[in-house]
């Protein structure tokens, strides 16, 4: 109890490989993760069931699905979680030119499952989506470059690091997922922030994507039905937003009672994107606040810890790890209370979704393995190494 209050106590030389992960991890972090993972089990089992009922399939059918991807997504946690920052390195870098490569090929071999865009690839028994591969390890590649800059004589990582960023959402808009592009440009501008851009830099980019969201708008139907919708002083109740917004206010502080809430019989999307109004009705704000807290433990702590890292790869990375992720949550509540458009993007952890869980996992992972407590070295050492 006292090492999770004051810190974990660094790792020493020779400890078998547990004892030094659980010496040296947030388990504060950790703690967080397996309650959001508990939680969206527990929501699973309310919201899911209406769902595989319209489906015609067992009751509980997506909820042990759910259950496995989350076992899966575990495993690729405490598997990460064990890497070294080199190892973290590696794994972002060639997963990211993986997931790219998938990427670039989905309008010849992807699926849109009658929504509309193009985001999957169908292997019969589960279905894949490349873009949520893809953040970790642009994450990790864009802090590489960017880290690699700041090097003497180094490469022009940022500039090569921003080309990296424009190409893939381009890439995601092309789908469309203006969703994940948005979030994708999102981390890119985090990490350059950390590494040290020029404000007027982040202006221009700033007006790029406004330009581009206006371009969107103006020439995607499916970008300005949602806008449209949002803009609108009248919430539609016949849609997911309206059906959504009435059950957070049905919920009230305490909710109206396990399995008493009816938003899970009315919206399609109630087990993934719409999830936290299903949490809202049934078992109130209170809970809502709560997965919010958690959110935001695992985020905080997690900056926490890399303000005292020296390592400009392991700080960068990190940074951009924990942004994405707490982002990504905040995107879907927003959404959910109509502060945001529609996204399409899940709650980490508790919204159903096998690429969603388990590209959480891996996320979360590497966020556990940079922040783990490691020997720094001699302060001086890094001053007179810098200089």
């Amino acid at each position: 109890m006292t090492e999770m209050v004051f810190g974990a106590a660094p790792a020493r030389a020779g400890d078998p490989v547990l004892p030094r992960w659980w010496r040296t991890v947030d388990r504060w972090s950790l703690a967080c993760i397996l309650l959001l993972v508990g939680l969206g089990l527990l929501l699973g089992l309310a919201a899911s069931v209406p769902l595989a009922t319209r489906n015609g399939l067992p009751p509980f059918h997506y909820v042990e699905r759910q259950a496995m991807f989350s076992g899966l997504a575990m495993i690729a946690m405490f598997l990460t979680s064990l890497m070294s920052p080199d190892m973290v390195r590696r794994l972002g870098v060639l997963g990211f030119l993986l997931t790219f490569v998938a990427l670039a090929l989905l309008p010849v071999l992807g699926s849109d499952f009658g929504k509309g865009a193009v985001r999957w690839y169908s292997l019969g028994f589960i279905s894949v989506q490349p873009s949520e591969f893809l953040k970790p390890g642009f994450v990790v590649l864009c802090a590489w470059l960017m880290a690699a800059s700041q090097e003497i004589n180094g490469p022009p990582g940022k500039a090569a690091s921003f080309a990296v960023a424009i190409v893939v959402v381009g890439f995601l808009a092309m789908q469309p997922d203006f969703g994940q592009a948005a979030l994708v440009l999102f981390a890119w501008g985090v990490i350059y922030f950390v590494a040290g851009a020029p404000i007027l830099l982040l202006v221009g980019v700033a007006g790029m994507v406004a330009s581009g969201g206006i371009a969107a708008y103006t020439y995607s139907d499916h970008f300005a039905k949602r806008i449209d919708g949002y803009m609108s002083a009248d919430i539609d109740p016949r849609t997911q937003v309206g059906y959504a917004v009435n059950a957070i206010q049905e919920g009230g502080f305490f909710g109206v009672g396990v399995g008493e809430g009816q938003v899970k019989w009315q919206l399609p999307d109630a087990h993934t994107d719409f999830i936290i109004a299903v949490a809202a009705e049934e078992y109130g704000t209170l809970m809502v606040f709560f997965i919010l807290g958690l959110y935001t433990t695992i985020v905080v702590r997690s900056l926490t810890r890399l303000m005292r890292e020296r390592d400009p790869f392991t700080r960068l990375a990190g940074t951009g790890l924990a942004c994405i992720f707490g982002v990504q949550a905040l995107v879907n509540t927003s959404v959910a209370v109509r502060l945001l458009p529609a996204k399409g993007m899940t709650l980490p952890f508790v919204s159903y979704g096998g690429s969603s869980l388990i590209a959480t996992g891996i996320t979360v992972g590497m966020l556990l393995a940079l922040t783990r407590t490691r020997p720094q070295g001699d302060i001086g050492a890094f001053f007179k190494r810098s200089l």
